[in-house]
């Protein structure tokens, strides 16, 4: 008897003490499930990339996409406008684009290509097609136009364009400037006579696809470039980050390491030339097996149809694209769908209660992380408003430190030792990763000079190399990670980064404009900074709206045209002879609190039209959409 209420006592005192580690780890540390099993899914995750590396012929993404063709041929890998490409379509029609590629411009392992296409199956057809080349795919941007796209070409050096045939206008725009390079350009249309360009389908379709030989490839590693995917960065027209195999392969993870897994059909709208829809969307569904529903672009009227026409489960967003949803007049179907997580960033805390509070008990899944940066966050635990997470285990893996900056200067502060210096917990501070042979920076194609740039060194100890993310965040004491802003000439826009110095290069052309200023300002209610310009006009001319309306329309990009225009005698400029934007940043677009002449640009009207107090009061109201 004894022995048995010793026993009771024993069990009885021992739940009491689970009982109470339990209620402790709820007080002091209440995201410590979480936090050890996303530790426990990233650590294995890169166990297996040691040991894939370690191969004699490590797997390429590549390869995992053949070794899901032939585990499930069957399976819906692409469904576009209700036709279904399974795993193995999408491998035969590459073949067939790989074969013609070869036929006609010659492609050998090594080379590379550059795409001018919109979300479509032969996207990503011609993108694998490359690959099994040995080539690395240049992913362009298809709102870019004239200089720009021409720029961008020149960044990696290629000799071939494939462009889709809904494109063929922004093509023959540039195309003396293409025959004058000797560039070879293909388009995907059945015929085309117009001289300089030669019409693909035809030589696709006469194609075999029988696998093409590894052979092709053989010599292709993983430290060898896989894409190109261009970035406004900080300053100056795009630049090509450049994303080796290996960079890829840990690029894919995101979905396997929240759990998404070969069951899950997945809602792509982002473009794929953006990290987002290829990296995290393409390729994190190779990884799994995965099913992706790709559309040509977002339909805020559409979303949720689309969703429970086809049965997904994980919808991909930026901030712009749940902000969108939110705004769609409410209906009694608006929690009747199978979307149980979301993945994206840019997500406002206002927009994202609203979102939950109408869709559901939607998994928000926010991250932080830059197409060429060396390090990144994730938001697990669905902390609103955060843009990540981190813990100890992370941050050995992954190093990175918020330091001091000088927003005028436009450089970290450091200290009488020359050493960067950290921020406190809760302040803002400049975003820096150090550079390992773990967490490498591979930087830019084209010149080393933009790549050295994004380099700090002797940031902490001599010799010491950090990764300048250009972003301005802050860490809270439960280490949540929130992202505060931009620095620099970037600003982000409809989901798209903007670089000033383009756009204000593009304005200089004018003959009337003198001086230009190209910057970011927010407008309440909205995400990211919308397009604004200073202008100083020249001596006896005046602002002719219609002009400089068609001038922009014309050579940018929609989401990349100042929407707003403000009139000044002279351009402020720092003692490093910069021009100041952190004021005109701060004043914005009110008139209210603006002397200087403003004018908003009008679609309707085809012109910029002057901007008083009633216009400024309609853009905030919403009844002028941006």
């Amino acid at each position: 008897m004894s022995a048995v209420c010793a026993l009771l006592v024993g069990s009885g005192l021992l739940t009491l003490v689970l009982v109470l580690v339990r209620v402790l780890v709820r007080v002091w540390s209440p995201y410590l499930w979480q936090d050890l099993r996303f530790a426990g899914t990233m650590l294995t995750v890169g166990f297996l990339c040691a040991v894939n590396q370690k191969k004699p012929r490590p797997d390429t993404l590549l390869d995992l996409f053949l070794t899901r063709v032939g585990r499930c041929p069957h399976k819906a890998f692409l469904v576009f406008e209700d036709t279904v490409h399974t795993y193995r379509d999408v491998d035969r029609r590459s073949n067939r684009i790989a074969r013609a590629l070869r036929g006609q411009a010659g492609l050998r392992a090594g080379d590379s290509a550059a795409m001018l296409m919109g979300n479509e199956p032969d996207f990503v057809c011609v993108w694998l097609a490359l690959a099994k080349l040995g080539c690395a795919a240049a992913f362009l941007n298809h709102n870019i136009r004239s200089r720009s796209l021409l720029h961008c070409l020149q960044a990696v050096r290629t000799r071939v364009l494939i462009a889709a045939a809904d494109l063929r206008s922004s093509v023959e725009e540039v195309l003396p400037d293409l025959k004058e390079k000797d560039m070879a350009v293909f388009i995907l249309d059945d015929k085309y006579t117009t001289d300089g360009i030669e019409s693909l389908n035809e030589k696709i379709d006469q194609a075999s696809d029988c696998p093409l030989p590894v052979s092709l490839r053989s010599s292709i590693t993983l430290e060898d470039n896989f894409i190109y995917i261009y970035t406004s960065g900080t300053t100056g027209l795009p630049k090509a980050a450049i994303i080796k195999h290996s960079r890829a392969l840990r690029g894919c993870t995101i979905l396997r390491l929240l759990n998404i897994s070969a069951d899950d059909v997945v809602y792509l709208t982002l473009p794929l030339y953006h990290s987002s829809g290829s990296l995290i969307g393409i390729c994190g569904a190779i990884q799994i097996g995965a099913t992706i529903v790709l559309r040509r672009k977002f339909s805020s009227s559409q979303f949720w149809d689309d969703c429970r026409k086809y049965n997904v489960t994980v919808i991909q967003y930026i901030g712009e694209v749940i902000r969108y949803l939110c705004n769609v007049p409410k209906k009694d179907n608006d929690r009747d769908h199978k979307v149980r997580t979301a993945i994206g960033n840019g997500l406002r805390a206002d927009v994202w209660r609203e979102f939950l509070d109408r869709f559901g008990d939607i998994r928000v899944c926010e991250f932080y992380g830059a197409t060429e940066g060396n390090t990144g966050f994730m938001n697990y635990v669905g902390k609103i408003g955060s843009s990540g997470r981190t813990n100890f285990i992370m941050k050995k893996i992954m190093p990175f430190n918020l330091v001091k900056y000088d927003i005028e200067k436009e450089e970290p502060v450091r200290d009488a030792n020359g050493h960067c210096i950290e921020v406190a917990t809760g302040e803002t501070g400049l975003l820096i990763s150090k550079i390992t042979h773990i967490n490498p920076f591979t930087g830019y194609a084209g010149s080393k000079n933009l790549t050295e740039k994004k380099q700090l060194r002797d940031v902490f100890r001599k010799g010491d190399i950090y990764f300048n993310s250009g972003d301005l965040l802050s860490l809270d004491s439960d280490n949540f990670i929130y992202f505060q802003d931009r620095v620099g000439d970037t600003f982000r826009w409809k989901g798209e980064n903007v670089a000033t110095t383009e756009v204000a290069d593009i304005l200089a052309m004018v003959d009337f404009i003198q001086e230009v200023c190209v910057y970011g300002v927010a407008v309440p209610d909205h995400e990211g900074r919308i397009g604004m310009a200073a202008i100083k006009l020249k001596d006896s001319r005046e602002l002719d709206g219609e002009m400089l309306y068609n001038h922009v329309v014309n050579h940018l990009p929609n989401y990349a045209r100042p929407r707003f225009l403000r009139l000044q005698n002279s351009i402020e400029i720092t003692g490093t002879y910069k021009q100041r934007k952190v004021t005109l940043v701060e004043e914005g677009i009110n008139p209210a609190t603006i002397r200087d002449p403003l004018f908003y640009l009008s679609d309707t009207k085809k012109t910029y039209i002057s901007m008083n107090q009633a216009t400024y009061d309609s853009i905030v109201s919403k009844q002028v959409k941006l």
